[in-house]
């Protein structure tokens, strides 16, 4: 399902024309979005949370030359599914 198919999907189950679902998914995103750029945990109860991780600096071999490579820290926005969704999926 990309973006375009959760449009209609969520117009045909609020009734809401697409337009207006469509406004409301990017309001959600946005939200998330920021709330993880300011590092504040975003919990959906039943579906799951989204949480800023930091990734430890790695050292890596590249495969074509063989050479060691440092990849440095960095920020991850991870997902951790919830009960709810963990149940349905199985």
């Amino acid at each position: 399902m990309n973006k375009a198919d959760l449009v209609e999907e969520v117009a045909n189950e609020t009734g809401l024309t697409k337009r207006v679902s469509r406004e409301a998914i990017n309001a959600m995103i946005s939200a998330i979005t920021d709330s993880l750029a300011r590092e504040e945990r975003v919990t959906l109860v039943g579906f799951g949370s989204f949480q800023v991780m930091e990734r430890k600096a790695m050292k890596r071999v590249n495969p074509q030359t063989k050479q060691a490579i440092n990849i440095p820290a960095k920020n991850i926005a991870k997902f951790v599914p919830g009960k709810g969704l963990g149940e349905k999926v199985k």
